[in-house]
């Protein structure tokens, strides 16, 4: 832990070169993760990770020094090493300390760290009994991780305050062959929850009948015809869309020294009237989900796009100084070694009023992409490509048949204005997400959604 006098005295001794900020961040982390490949237990890994950074500001310039060696001298010599850096006009006395509690929003029920290696691996049986049933699937990898992180944030604005995330998973991933190809299908949810999750939202053997379905149904889909068409994607993991191609265009990482294609539009229209976009660290024992962010701000609940005008950027304490904008909770890290940003949490399109059959029998000829995969995006240009893992062709307003081998290929800001319905039921999907600052764990949601026209890549 994090003493107050401690904190005190390594905060001084950051400010001594003239910055006018100064912050420590102190973690203690401990987790397990546990793989499975075809039945047996390949790997029973326990880690531990303990260090803390220091930062200090003067102006616009940040500093970031880092340490695992968290005895007095050890963070006394990482301040002066961080303030070395600096070379203010002024120099800044930092308030004293007030503790301030964390209350939390996520009741944890059973602690990862009580829970036997034995109950973990029992879990994984259950899904590995499924995928042993299917006779294409020729192997099943399945894998169960959880992580507490206890963080201490105090700053010279005089916060000292305390928080515990604590993170379970669980992913299976099948393949399915006929000899002589393979396809996979996967799965991978998740939580700010201890072990009681397999009680409240995992149920293993439905996981792996999840996807061993998506694999074998993809090992006889014929290829995705390319084209322009309308794209129906669907809800859960199609959130990866708007994350990926708009979601970090608004984070002010990118927005503040002007490398977004958002930059100086707020309070334009950069979406269809149907499009509500919402970053929410609030939510209750949600994947993405926090009591504060890593610079010791209260998570909040951020409109980022209301009906299709652009209201508000996520924005970081440093970020904040450079646009002249307040902070929204939104500064995150991967851990101590990493100084944090301004980050997505739970980020999704908000449900809107359209029926979901209705939207695919009025699409005419297109794609649906039930399932969403991996892709890339460059935030300056909004340019994404992102590959469809499950989708089915769709003729007259019919599906008809599964394909394989589709991607998605547009621009986010002509994707959001292209969004002709939006369905009532938001789901969310769970996923790790890389940045400047580390990868964390972020939620991606949305409703079933129908782009008018967008290009799908395949034969």
């Amino acid at each position: 832990m994090l003493k107050q006098d401690v904190a005190q005295a390594v905060i001084a001794e950051a400010l001594k070169t003239g910055g006018d900020f100064a912050e420590i961040f102190l973690e203690d982390r401990q987790s397990n993760n546990l793989s499975m490949l075809s039945g047996k237990v390949e790997s029973v890994n326990s880690r531990r990770l303990h260090g803390a950074g220091v930062r200090v500001f003067s102006g616009f310039q940040g500093v970031y020094v880092y340490t695992n060696d968290t005895s007095l001298n050890g963070l006394m010599d990482c301040a002066r090493r961080a303030a070395s850096a600096i070379r203010g006009k002024e120099y800044y006395t930092a308030k004293d300390l007030v503790w301030s509690d964390t209350p939390s929003i996520h009741f944890i029920q059973e602690m990862p760290e009580t829970v036997k290696a034995a109950r973990k691996v029992a879990k994984m049986k259950e899904a590995q009994a499924v995928l042993k049933e299917e006779a294409e699937i020729v192997q099943g990898s399945i894998s169960y991780m959880d992580s507490v992180q206890r963080v201490w944030i105090a700053n010279s604005e005089g916060l000292f305050t305390h928080d515990t995330r604590v993170y379970t998973r669980f992913m299976v991933a099948a393949i399915a062959s006929n000899g002589t190809e393979n396809q996979t299908g996967g799965i991978s949810p998740g939580a700010m929850q201890g072990f009681e999750i397999f009680d409240t939202k995992i149920d293993p053997a439905a996981c792996a009948r999840e996807a061993a379905e998506q694999a074998c149904t993809m090992l006889h889909a014929p290829l995705c015809p390319a084209g322009v068409m309308p794209v129906v994607i669907d809800n859960g993991f199609g959130g990866v869309i708007f994350h990926e191609a708009c979601g970090h265009s608004l984070e002010a990482t990118s927005v503040a020294v002007g490398n977004s294609e958002m930059c100086g539009k707020l309070g334009q229209k950069v979406a269809a009237d149907c499009v509500t976009a919402i970053d929410d660290g609030t939510i209750p024992n949600e994947w993405g989900s926090l009591n504060i962010d890593d610079e010791g701000t209260p998570t909040t609940k951020l409109v980022l796009i209301e009906n299709g005008i652009l209201r508000n950027y996520m924005i970081d304490k440093l970020n904040a100084r450079r646009m002249n904008m307040p902070i929204t909770g939104s500064g995150r890290r991967q851990g101590y070694m990493f100084a944090p940003t301004s980050r997505m949490r739970n980020t999704y399109i908000a449900a809107g009023n359209d029926d979901n059959d209705e939207i695919i029998a009025t699409m005419g000829d297109g794609l649906y992409a039930k399932k969403m995969g991996g892709g890339s995006v460059e935030p300056t240009t909004g340019k994404f490509n992102f590959a469809v893992s499950e989708g089915y062709l769709v003729k007259d307003g019919k599906i008809v048949n599964p394909v394989r081998g589709a991607s998605l290929i547009g621009r986010g800001s002509e994707i959001l204005m292209k969004i002709d319905r939006v369905g009532k039921d938001m789901q969310m999907a769970q996923g790790m997400c890389g940045s400047l600052s580390g990868s964390i764990p972020t939620n991606v949601g949305q409703p079933m959604i129908r782009v008018s026209e967008l290009t799908v890549g395949g034969r």
